[in-house]
């Protein structure tokens, strides 16, 4: 993401107080949070831990080190080898990607952007949908974990199929895209990129408090996409204070800018927004954009004024 003006502090953002920043939750005993994970985990993948990752490699018929990769690939840290840490759904998720590569649809220099792509989009959706169930047992005044283990049960089977679903749309929507307009299948294509800053997130962040500042970004992210895929255009991604779009029309990049940089002046709760839009040849790998163009809007952005 683009170098930010406001993420260099100025003195009256060093004067701000720590206790206007977050705000922890309560503190659960380590043993309820112990309990929950394991009840979790068996929730999860049906067993106990009970293989080490040395096993889970024989198993798979993959080699060790094969088998390490992509365990860091999907974002998660080394684990001892004697460290009985995982279960047969390891095993199923390395045998069903051998399965990948001997169809020939996963090669070598494809595989591991892949996993990482994979790693980094469930990583954030896992974050975002444990911080609702912790708020949620944590909001209660006496924790049943028998209630809440058997509202788990019911809860995840449902989420996993939306999941699914949405994963499935997606699908057939970027391969509509494709087939429609040939040239993105090409190493390069031109595209309208656009991006859009908070202005003064970083002084926000530290005087709101975790509620509203969690809020300003809900907000900030749900009204950007309507915008955008109103107007026929596309979030590449988002990180907090900062949204990317593309669009394959830059009349739409325009108006969407246009939009999004006008919004404060007729809902005041929308924040201030940075807008930056360029157009041309772009490089579209896993889900990402690259490429001069790309850069050439991330400075226009920094440079925008709201």
């Amino acid at each position: 993401m683009p170098d930010n003006p406001d993420d260099h502090l100025d003195p009256e953002d060093e004067a701000l107080s720590d206790d206007q920043g977050v705000h922890a939750g309560p503190i659960v005993d380590p043993e309820i949070i112990q309990l929950l994970v394991d009840g979790l985990e068996l929730q999860l993948f049906g067993e106990k831990p009970n293989l080490t990752s040395v096993e889970v490699a024989e198993r798979a018929g993959v080699s060790l080190e094969v088998s390490q990769k992509r365990w860091r690939s999907l974002g998660f840290t080394a684990m001892s080898t004697d460290a009985v840490m995982f279960t047969e759904a390891d095993v199923d998720a390395l045998r069903i990607t051998e399965s990948l590569r001997a169809t020939g649809l996963l090669v070598d220099e494809d595989e591991a952007a892949l996993v990482r792509a994979i790693g980094r989009t469930f990583a954030r959706l896992a974050e975002w949908q444990i911080s609702l169930m912790a708020r949620r047992a944590m909001s209660a005044e006496d924790l049943d974990l028998g209630a809440l283990f058997a509202e788990m049960d019911n809860v995840i089977p449902q989420v996993e199929a939306v999941q699914a679903y949405a994963w499935r749309r997606h699908l057939l929507n970027a391969a509509s895209r494709f087939l429609i307009s040939p040239e993105y299948a090409e190493e390069s294509a031109p595209m309208a990129v656009g991006f859009a800053d908070i202005v003064g997130y970083t002084r926000q962040s530290r005087s709101l408090r975790t509620n509203e500042l969690t809020r300003l970004v809900d907000d900030f992210e749900a009204e950007s996409l309507s915008i955008i895929t109103e107007l026929r255009g596309r979030i590449v991604k988002t990180i907090g204070d900062e949204v990317m779009y593309a669009a394959d029309d830059p009349a739409d990049a325009v108006e969407i800018a246009l939009q999004l940089a006008e919004r404060h002046e007729h809902d005041e709760s929308f924040p201030e927004l940075r807008v930056g839009v360029a157009w041309g040849d772009v490089v579209a790998h896993w889900g990402d954009v690259f490429g001069p163009s790309v850069n050439v809007a991330a400075r226009l952005t920094s440079l925008a004024r709201p």
